[in-house]
């Protein structure tokens, strides 16, 4: 059974000013790195324990083609995303939010 995805609001911020970033710089380039993310996601709402569990109960995905992660957190019925980050920043700030 698949579960579904549900953004906190963080992560849906930051998702979105990521997606905005990348269609300024080009064209389509936003609607890749939403396709990318959303790919992720649905691998992990298939299986989440084939993602590494970086701190307790948090998994990590590796958004391919873009240096981003997502931090996610399973659920019964979904799971969490608790932020769409740059592999650059602080990661003091996503963990911030558990």
């Amino acid at each position: 059974m698949s579960l579904t995805a549900a953004f906190r609001w963080q992560a849906r911020r930051e998702f979105d000013e990521a997606a905005n970033w990348y269609e300024e710089r080009r064209p389509g380039l936003g609607a890749r790195f939403v396709a990318a993310v959303g790919r992720d996601l649905d691998q992990a709402a298939k299986n989440p324990g084939r993602y590494a569990e970086v701190t307790e109960g948090v998994h990590e995905g590796i958004v391919q083609e873009f240096p981003y992660c997502v931090y996610f957190r399973e659920e019964p019925k979904q799971i969490v995303v608790l932020a769409v980050f740059h592999a650059s920043r602080d990661p003091a700030v996503w963990q911030s939010r558990i």
